[in-house]
């Protein structure tokens, strides 16, 4: 088998020059400034999500429409996990509104229903059921949110925390 020898030359392929604008440093620059409107944007919208109001009505911050007064039955405590807080019935009918949020670390609480008390993960501290400490290293009981009857729906705001040393009966808010 004979090869043909062909009388064209193939001259090597020359790649095309790369435009004088578009060189390595401009291109890292031009990627780098891309990637700063990127960052600066989010930034941008985390900062406004985080700063917008937080008083609306619904939500954490603002007044809480917990429900009618009959749906909560006496001795009962129900958790309000969005609002941050734990709407507690006692057994004469009064309502406390108690923050999830310990005052000595600011570790969530759970309630645990089978003690009945509620009970600090970071450092083994109990409360009783309404919120007041039973165990150290806690310094105070837990504070709560004021509470009003609207006819029959109770309301919790949750914009006005209230501290507080102790329980005291006067804390109940009757409807």
């Amino acid at each position: 088998m004979k090869l043909k020898k062909s009388s064209a030359v193939k001259k090597p392929a020359v790649p095309e020059p790369i435009p004088s604008y578009l060189t390595r440093r401009n291109f890292l620059q031009l990627g780098l400034g891309a990637l700063s409107v990127v960052a600066f944007v989010e930034t941008g919208i985390a900062g406004f999500m985080f700063l917008r109001s937080r008083s609306l009505e619904g939500g954490f911050g603002g007044t809480i429409k917990a429900g009618a007064v009959d749906s909560f039955p006496p001795g009962s405590v129900t958790e309000f996990p969005e609002e941050n807080f734990y709407l507690v019935r006692d057994q004469e009918g009064g309502f406390l509104a108690v923050y999830r949020r310990c005052p000595h670390l600011g570790c969530t609480v759970s309630w645990n229903g089978e003690d009945e008390r509620f009970l600090c993960p970071c450092h083994a501290s109990s409360f009783d059921i309404y919120g007041d400490f039973e165990s150290k290293p806690v310094p105070r009981a837990l504070d709560i949110f004021p509470v009003s009857i609207d006819s029959t729906v109770v309301k919790v705001d949750t914009s006005q925390i209230q501290r507080r040393e102790s329980f005291s009966p006067d804390q109940l808010v009757y409807g």
